[in-house]
């Protein structure tokens, strides 16, 4: 069961119609599988890739966790789609707090925060609402997502080229009921956004030396700088949701992004979504070829 709070059950059933996007509140999702895995990652180097007054979260080796999440929405007010979401474990404030300690995954808006630094997604309508009013970083591409002799995967193709793929081998064991909340920070039109999502499965988690995963990154502009990230490919943990749902807030909020020198490039701002069709269509699943040379070891 997810965790509603009071706001979201006093506008249950209630209908908003936001960018042209028509939605039944509370914005969520239901009976969608999922994947995660999350793996260490030079936590200097995604510190270069965050805005100010966001850190990475530091594991206790002093190493960041890059973390993969790729849910198949198969019901939800905007259709059916795919979402493949490459983050980084991140805190925000002024100064970064000190290294995780045993317990502290728990704490809200702390471990389970994440900023998002890739967000591809099969469907315009998506890519219109998700950037347009959350500001997520989405963007449509090929996207599949399987479930085959114990072996979970989902890959992105973009521009006909991997981007990036991911399979995880069945954790096994029994399934735990998984809920919590998520933080996601994202850039759009000049300013660092925050959104939260809440959630509930049942989940097959495999930790350490039984997590196995594989990850490969291709070599395009979109994704080459994930390769500057120094990412491990042995996961820290793995885990497999057949059935998960969730409740995205519709409350928003957002910071001006600034800098001690004037501003001279332009962000990305609202023309890149305003003209954009609510189209419900997939493109073709992708096909591009990966071998050991995408493999992150």
């Amino acid at each position: 069961m997810i965790l509603t709070p009071p706001r979201d059950r006093r506008l249950m059933g209630r209908h908003a119609l936001v960018d042209g996007i028509p939605f039944v509140m509370p914005v969520s999702s239901r009976t969608s599988p999922a994947l995660m895995a999350a793996f260490p990652l030079d936590a200097g180097a995604a510190a270069n890739l965050m805005p100010g007054g966001i850190h990475p979260l530091r594991l206790p080796n002093g190493r960041g966790m890059l973390v993969v999440t790729v849910i198949y929405y198969r019901d939800t007010t905007i259709g059916t789609y795919i979402e493949f979401s490459v983050a980084i474990a991140c805190t925000h404030g002024r100064r970064p707090v000190p290294r995780l300690l045993p317990g502290l995954a728990f704490l809200p808006d702390l471990a389970l925060s994440q900023y998002v630094v890739d967000l591809p997604v099969s469907t315009l309508i998506s890519v219109k609402g998700g950037k347009g009013i959350w500001g997520m970083p989405k963007h449509q591409a090929n996207l599949d997502f399987e479930v085959e002799d114990g072996v979970i995967s989902s890959q992105y193709d973009v521009d006909g080229e991997l981007g990036v793929r991911i399979e995880i081998d069945h954790p096994g064991g029994p399934r735990l009921p998984l809920r919590g909340a998520g933080v996601n920070y994202c850039t759009f039109r000049g300013m660092l956004m925050k959104s939260r999502l809440r959630f509930a499965s049942p989940a097959h988690v495999g930790l350490f030396r039984r997590a196995r995963a594989r990850l490969y990154i291709g070599y395009g502009p979109r994704v080459r700088q994930l390769r500057s990230l120094g990412v491990s490919g042995t996961p820290l943990f793995t885990a497999y949701l057949p059935d998960s749902g969730g409740v995205l807030d519709d409350h928003i909020e957002s910071w001006f992004l600034t800098s001690p020198d004037p501003i001279t490039v332009r962000p990305e701002g609202m023309e890149s979504v305003v003209d954009l069709e609510p189209s419900q269509e997939w493109p073709k699943p992708p096909s591009a070829l990966y071998g050991p040379e995408q493999r992150v070891l």
